[in-house]
């Protein structure tokens, strides 16, 4: 136990205290900090303008919220950890900060999940979305989006507690078999399912746009709504699988090829995959006009000047 403390604390000294390590810091803060105000403008937006209370951006908001405590508890904890090298002394700290990455991860991911069932319902069956796709349904969309999340951070958590040796550096990932278990539940399921409804949404409007094209004896090759589903089908599915999905596989396959994917290259591709929780709102909510509003007149504090809750912002 001494020696691997010593061996710790000279990784420190190598690693920890370098230019590099202080420059990556100063990027991870800026990250952060773009996190929980792009984040914070989307929830005081949803709240605050009685337009936005909708079963959707109710959804919008509970993804707001796991994305808002990404950046402000894991990412402030991870640069702890990536300036000090180990937490020997603090190996609470350590697990606690694990349980909070696999929580707030997954339920930021599950809530992407729910929200393109949400899409999928207001895009191929719109005569019957408002009956489906309720406050309720929205409610209970949003209490399973962080129960399962909760329930399987903490028995992965658990289950890790005593496997690794505290005096050890507490890395930002476990390449064990509860974590492989866990990616399938919090990613590989939930991206298939996305996956899987995208497609769906796109040749649903493919065929809408080509019936319209028909009826109105267009020549144009390509309508405006099946550009706009093409786009608006690449921007939510490529910046969700750009972010989660190299992390996710290489985790998979560390246990199997493990010399082949080195330490440094995962721990970066899961940067990349919080990175997700600033582009969230970005795709999600920056997308709409109507945000676009509510934003501006947050951000110039038109808000705190009267009462605009009622404000139409269509």
């Amino acid at each position: 136990m001494i020696e691997d403390k010593r061996l710790c604390n000279e990784s420190a000294e190598l690693q920890g205290q370098t230019v590099t390590s202080y420059a990556l810091s100063v990027v991870i803060v800026t990250l952060s900090l773009l996190i929980i105000c792009g984040n914070l403008l989307v929830i005081i937006s949803v709240i605050y303008f009685k337009q936005l209370h909708t079963p959707t951006n109710y959804l919008v908001l509970s993804l707001a919220v796991s994305d808002l405590l990404v950046g402000a508890l894991v990412l402030p904890f991870s640069t702890i950890l990536l300036i000090s090298s180990c937490w020997y002394s603090s190996y609470l700290l350590c697990k606690m900060r694990s349980l909070f990455d696999m929580l707030l991860c997954a339920s930021s991911i599950l809530n992407l999940c729910f929200i393109s069932v949400d899409r999928y319902y207001a895009v191929c069956h719109p005569l019957t979305y408002r009956n489906k796709i309720n406050n309720r349904v929205a409610l209970t969309m949003i209490l399973v989006s962080w129960a399962l999340p909760i329930l399987l951070a903490t028995a992965t958590t658990v289950r890790g507690i005593g496997k690794e040796n505290p005096s050890l550096r507490c890395r930002i990932f476990l390449a064990t078999k509860e974590s492989t278990t866990g990616s399938i539940f919090a990613f590989y399921i939930p991206a298939i399912i996305i996956l899987t409804i995208y497609l769906k949404i796109l040749v649903v409007a493919k065929k809408q746009a080509r019936r319209i094209q028909n009826t109105i004896k267009s020549a144009a090759p390509v309508s405006q709504m099946e550009k706009k589903a093409n786009i608006t089908l690449a921007i939510v599915m490529g910046v969700f699988l750009i972010c989660w999905t190299p992390f996710c596989l290489s985790v998979s396959f560390y246990r199997m090829i493990k010399f082949t994917i080195s330490d440094v290259m995962i721990e970066a591709f899961k940067w990349i995959g919080w990175s997700n929780s600033m582009l969230n709102p970005l795709v999600y909510a920056f997308f709409y006009r109507w945000f676009r509003r509510a934003f501006k007149m947050i951000m110039f504090g038109k808000i705190f000047q009267a009462d605009f809750s009622n404000t139409n912002l269509l």
